[in-house]
């Protein structure tokens, strides 16, 4: 197909994001305009590779789409789109906001690791993983965000990190069905657990292990929620909510028991996220500009990040 023009494929990255990321679009619908369709436009290209390694198909296949796409992103980033109708205002996000190129060979490197790892020894190797495939995610959006202290992309990790953590643990039992284990093999024999008992019911070895997890995700959105406080002003409120949205799913997880097992998935409710984005564009959410302290059953007080949700 011929190349479109910018405006076009500014428009055909939105459709993708409101289509497939309703989580994701909720909370960037609050950026100004220039910022949201930038953000559309990284995450049809992120969406892309993740499609890539979901699809069912034979591993070397999907690597040597993985390739591929990533030759695709080179040709991009030198202003040849072949055809694509997101690579346009790809090219354009990239380049008006200073994305490095790192970032985002990084993220193909670790959808690259589903096709040929299942399962991680230890914490420290999930780590990359979840620095490539979500800490990247973060660093690519404060730069669309704004920042003036560099602190701010430390912080992005690991927020991004705690992002993915959140997803890990809702997605236990389906990225078990998959063959994939990304909770810790060190974690598993520290409780008790085999690989087998994450296809669920939910015993009580595997609700500690998962206790457990949500405690280490909770650690990554209190230091990387301080995130909030360095990125540009018009940002601020889509950041909250964003945050606030994939920490509720964590919060959802532990009201459950930590039973992530049942038919269906967790989710959160529309009127949840309704409440998110009104205190967001409200600026209800700038009495909770830190991490606020709460309780958490025997583990003691934890921070959430950026306050207690509501009900």
């Amino acid at each position: 197909m011929p190349d479109v023009s910018l405006a076009q494929s500014y428009a055909y990255c939105r459709r993708i994001t409101r289509a497939a990321a309703r989580n994701f679009y909720f909370a960037i619908f609050l950026l100004p305009r220039h910022k949201r369709d930038a953000l559309c436009a990284l995450y049809a290209f992120m969406r892309h590779a993740d499609d890539i390694s979901d699809t069912p198909g034979e591993a070397s296949a999907k690597l040597e789409r993985m390739a591929a796409w990533r030759a695709t992103l080179d040709r991009a980033l030198a202003g040849e789109y072949s055809g694509n109708p997101a690579m346009p205002a790809f090219h354009d996000a990239v380049t008006r906001y200073k994305i490095s190129m790192r970032y985002l060979h990084d993220l193909i490197s670790g959808t690259e690791m589903d096709l040929s790892i299942a399962s991680y020894a230890t914490f420290e190797s999930l780590h990359e993983y979840c620095y490539r495939v979500a800490g990247t995610v973060g660093l690519c959006c404060t730069h669309v965000f704004g920042f003036r202290d560099a602190r701010a992309l430390e912080l992005a990790e690991k927020l991004g990190i705690a992002f993915q953590l959140t997803n890990i643990l809702r997605d236990v039992r389906a990225d078990h069905e998959m063959g994939r284990v990304y909770l810790p093999q060190e974690d598993l024999q520290r409780f008790g657990c085999r690989e087998n008992d994450l296809a669920g019911p939910a015993t009580r070895q595997v609700r500690e292990l998962l206790a457990f997890e949500a405690d280490r995700a909770w650690q990554f959105y209190v230091e990387g929620g301080e995130l909030l406080r360095l990125i540009d002003e018009d940002s601020q409120p889509a950041l909250w909510a964003l945050a606030r949205i994939y920490s509720g799913i964590l919060e959802e997880i532990e009201a459950r028991g930590y039973d992530v097992f049942g038919p269906e998935k967790v989710r959160l409710s529309t009127a949840y996220k309704v409440w998110v984005m009104l205190r967001a564009r409200l600026g209800w959410w700038s009495s909770e500009h830190g991490v606020q302290k709460r309780n958490h059953h025997r583990r003691g007080s934890r921070g959430t990040l950026l306050g207690r949700r509501a009900g």
